[in-house]
């Protein structure tokens, strides 16, 4: 198979944006170089896009609103269904490029990535097939009508993931869209443009400029023609959105920070309990808004967590992305790995007890963005790496005596995206899961569930994604009174 960059190339489209339907040159003369997180080499570099390029964007999707906003939700769907199946056709080479621009590991993406990826249209499509778009309250009719045109703003972290989770639910919904992936790792997005011309969606619907955000994510939130902003990505990204947003008055969805709880009860299975807390602190290289980076355990048994958290970590495979071998790769970029480098000192200084892994590389990479695997033991919530979001490969274990404080310890931060809770006297679990401020809270490690809403209290931003509630962000409620008289 041909390398996504060979690919892209080889098509004319690495230079291009896709929009109205078509492969077009942009007006921006900016260009960015995309780089190897495992190498720290270029592979390529693609166009910025400005204000004029955002603008050509909005107005295909404009008119193109006009015509997909009255189809029928079985037209909808069918393309729905065609883009979920060539995606999953297509998984190696949307594996291929997730690897090469963000370090995903090879397994990883052809496992969890593309699959999960592929959830959200499915997901979409099935829940577009029942909706009650129209219901009866007394005399009165509710109807829900798509919002208009939409612009997604989509993180490097999960790049296809998010991008299906925002496309999926507004097309179904009825709405057009204009896609801004992150620069940081835009070959997927790319890819995805050419699964929705090859699905045969209507021109328009669906258009990508790439660019950065103080230039099309701006542009894109203070357009008069945009009627509403998804974005995922930092607390702080959110807030410069809705600002910009502010002056036109649309809907802002925010998908943001988090500093995700992990309360084990102390009737937990505390090998399973922390093994897979690790694991899932450490899912993504630690790179998810929602990972439980906060481990909160009883004191008495916090040198017996220590040696399993340990233990667990020791398992890890640190290294090239493409080695069927390794469980995690490096971080996504050269910005990320020192923000992870300077945090890890953070907590050395403030005096957290390191346990495992610590500042530097690991033994054998001499380049790429890798970040050793690290454990903070006996950490206090008013130490930084307790309250800021690290997003890397860092865990910090906070102890308490009372169940009481660890609620506390648990809701002791801005964000509330992600929790869990881990126990088995399901009074208990569910009494605490109940007094958990968060979007999510996950009980002994489910099943991950793409019905389920996702988003966030407090600072982790506002709206929800994934199932019914996700596609219904995309609408507005009408009430027809009288209607049934």
């Amino acid at each position: 198979m041909n390398s996504p960059v060979l690919h892209l190339t080889q098509a004319g489209r690495l230079d291009r944006f896709f929009i109205g339907g078509k492969w077009v040159a942009p007006e921006g003369t900016g260009r960015i170089a995309v780089v190897s997180p495992s190498t720290e080499e270029t592979l390529c570099d693609i166009p910025l896009g400005n204000a004029r390029d955002v603008h050509r964007a909005v107005e295909a999707a404009r008119e193109a609103f006009v015509r997909w906003s009255v189809t029928s939700p079985q037209e909808r769907a069918a393309r729905l269904d065609r883009v979920h199946a060539l995606l999953l056709e297509r998984t190696e080479l949307f594996a291929q490029a997730l690897t090469m621009e963000m370090g995903a590991p090879i397994s990883y993406a052809r496992g969890a990535h593309v699959p999960l990826a592929a959830e959200h249209i499915r997901v979409a499509r099935d829940n577009l097939a029942n909706y009650p778009f129209r219901v009866r309250r007394g005399t009165t009719a509710i109807v829900r009508e798509p919002i208009g045109v939409c612009a997604l703003i989509t993180p490097w972290n999960w790049p296809i993931y998010q991008i299906t989770a925002k496309v999926g639910p507004a097309l179904a919904a009825g709405c057009t869209v204009v896609l801004k992936p992150s620069e940081l790792s835009p070959l997927s997005a790319l890819l995805f443009a050419e699964v929705i011309a090859d699905a045969d969606v209507p021109a328009g619907v669906f258009n990508l400029v790439s660019g950065s955000g103080t230039e099309v994510g701006a542009s894109l939130a203070g357009h008069p023609q945009v009627d509403m902003v998804s974005i995922t990505g930092s607390t702080r990204a959110g807030v410069l959105v809705a600002e910009a947003a502010a002056p036109t008055v649309k809907r802002v969805a925010q998908e943001l920070g988090g500093k995700s709880p992990n309360v084990v009860l102390p009737d937990a299975d505390l090998p399973r309990a922390v093994s897979l807390g690790v694991a899932a602190a450490y899912r993504n290289m630690g790179q998810s808004c929602s990972a439980p980076t906060r481990l909160i355990v009883p004191r008495s048994v916090l040198n017996q967590v220590d040696e399993l958290a340990v233990a667990a970590t020791e398992q890890m495979i640190v290294g090239d992305p493409f080695a069927e071998a390794t469980t995690h790769g490096p971080l996504a970029n050269r910005a990320q790995f020192e923000r992870v480098q300077r945090m890890v000192e953070a907590g050395i200084d403030e005096g957290a007890k390191l346990v495992a892994g610590g500042r530097g590389r690991p033994a054998g990479l001499s380049k790429g963005f890798y970040a050793r695997p690290t454990v903070f033991s006996n950490v206090r919530t008013d130490m930084t790496i307790a309250q800021q979001e690290i997003f890397g490969p860092v865990l910090t274990i906070l102890p308490y005596d009372m169940v009481e404080e660890a609620v506390t310890i648990a809701n002791d931060t801005v964000y509330g995206l992600g929790a869990h809770v881990q126990g088995t006297d399901k009074t208990l679990l569910h009494a605490v899961a109940a007094r958990i401020q968060s979007g999510q809270v996950h009980l002994n490690y489910p099943a991950w569930d793409p019905q389920a809403p996702f988003g966030g209290y407090k600072q982790s931003g506002n709206g929800r994604e994934y199932g019914i509630e996700g596609m219904e962000e995309y609408m507005e409620v009408k009430s027809i009174l009288g209607f049934y008289d």
